[in-house]
């Protein structure tokens, strides 16, 4: 199970290091609006994103 969360933080990573990495001024004006957003909007994107990683992670779940 140690793995697999590795395996997973790994590739969060490379994930959230896409966008820096590819469009820099893209990601970082995308931070800028972000960040004048209220409370309330990003805990809303938060928590859908949350929900979708948790689906995914269900749905791909090693089965018994």
């Amino acid at each position: 199970m140690g793995k697999e969360l590795l395996l997973a933080a790994g590739l969060v990573l490379v994930v959230e290091g896409l966008g820096p990495m590819l469009i820099p001024n893209r990601w970082r004006n995308m931070v800028k609006e972000m960040s004048q957003l209220p409370d309330s909007s990003l805990r809303r994107i938060g928590g859908c994103l949350v929900v979708a990683g948790v689906v995914i992670a269900y749905m791909m779940w090693p089965s018994k």
